[in-house]
């Protein structure tokens, strides 16, 4: 047990599961306030600017605290994967309970509103794709489950925070090379 405890007691899993965490917190709070709002909340992807943001925090932080002003272009990216990867989870697993135990008339209606906008676009996707392949993106639309949104929302953030965490990652990178330092 004390292994398990020494593995995870490392700074940059610290910061980054912590980070993670509230990031997802607040990812789903951005949930709930769309939800009050009577906004459709499943299926936005706006809540990406609070993903950036933290991420940008916990390698500000990292850096300022454990790497005492300096940290690694991996360590960065290290940050950033994981804080996307446990607050997606955290909000993708938050989002579920929420549309399984408090509004399951939310999931249904989501899933209707989907395929109105396929009928809407009928034509033109059958021309793009035939009509069997039509008939295949319908049908599996209709027996989603709401369980698919958990590994929607890892899928879209992971995808979606390649290029924001290779930014992020680049302009908070600050390496002590040595060779140039004045140190004598």
């Amino acid at each position: 047990m004390q292994s398990i405890i020494d593995y995870f007691n490392k700074p940059l899993l610290k910061t980054s599961l912590t980070f993670g965490l509230i990031t997802g917190i607040l990812a789903f709070a951005f949930f709930l306030g769309l939800y009050a709002l009577d906004v459709m909340p499943l299926g936005k992807i706006l809540d990406f600017g609070i993903y950036i943001i933290m991420i940008a925090g916990a390698c500000w932080y990292y850096r300022k605290t454990v790497g005492k002003g300096l940290l690694h272009l991996w360590e960065a990216l290290t940050i950033g994967y994981v804080v996307t990867c446990v607050a997606a989870m955290v909000n993708g697993w938050l989002i579920y309970l929420f549309i399984t135990y408090v509004d399951t008339n939310l999931f249904t209606q989501y899933t209707s509103e989907m395929l109105q906008l396929l009928d809407a676009g009928k034509e033109e996707l059958i021309k793009n794709i035939k009509e069997p392949e039509y008939m295949k993106m319908y049908q599996e639309i209709q027996n989603m489950q709401p369980s698919v949104v958990v590994k929607d929302e890892i899928s879209k953030k992971m995808v979606m925070g390649i290029i924001p965490i290779l930014i992020i990652s680049l302009i908070f990178r600050k390496q002590d090379y040595g060779i140039y330092s004045n140190k004598s």
